[in-house]
């Protein structure tokens, strides 16, 4: 991937992340939120964030299927947007819903399972963010891999944090569930190995 095809991905990258949360900002300004702008505020978020966070796992997936990886590099940015839109996410369901009562919110947490996983995956999300600063990940060693595997648990547990906003099954956390399970399948050792080999085996025929 050249210089500027690079630049311009980070660009796209930027620009793309950054889009739900100005759509976001101008349906605030012209009422369009609908009759509670505050759910539909910390709704729309976290849904953003799982958006972003689905993406930030799509580049492995990508050179593991295909062995391009000329989004590899993307894979962090998505992921601390996917955290910024997840910090924002819990300052709504903090801020705007409980007004900061902070004892409210703690009792909250501890009788909702919805809060409680939801909380568990925030947990997880602002780990990897800490550990992705350059000195940490050369400080950690092979250790940041395995720690950044955890990525996939967050996301189940964000998947589930979705499920449980309904009291019956719905096609969009039913489809983020489908999505990451793909995801991870395609991480899977064996079923990584065999795409591998899959893989050289027609780069040879295309050799020959």
């Amino acid at each position: 991937m050249g210089r500027r095809t690079g630049q311009w991905l980070a660009l796209a990258a930027h620009v793309g992340a950054l889009a739900p949360l100005a759509a976001l900002a101008w349906m605030a300004w012209t009422n369009a939120l609908g009759p509670v702008p505050i759910a539909a505020v910390t709704r729309l978020l976290g849904r953003y964030a799982l958006a972003l966070l689905l993406l930030s796992l799509v580049p492995t997936a990508l050179r593991i299927v295909t062995g391009v990886s000329a989004l590899t590099p993307f894979r962090r940015t998505l992921g601390l947007y996917s955290f910024l839109y997840a910090s924002l996410h819990v300052l709504a369901f903090i801020g705007l819903d409980y007004r900061f009562q902070l004892g409210l919110v703690a009792t909250v947490i501890g009788e909702s399972r919805r809060e409680l996983v939801g909380g568990a995956a925030f947990l997880i999300l602002a780990l990897l963010a800490l550990t992705s600063v350059q000195g940490l990940m050369r400080r950690l060693g092979k250790d940041w891999r395995r720690l950044h595997r955890s990525v996939y648990l967050a996301g189940l547990l964000v998947v589930l944090h979705y499920l449980l906003n309904y009291k019956e099954l719905r096609i969009g956390p039913l489809t983020a569930g489908a999505v990451l399970l793909l995801l991870l399948a395609i991480r899977f050792p064996p079923f990584a190995r065999l795409l591998k080999r899959v893989r050289r085996r027609e780069d040879n025929v295309t050799e020959d």
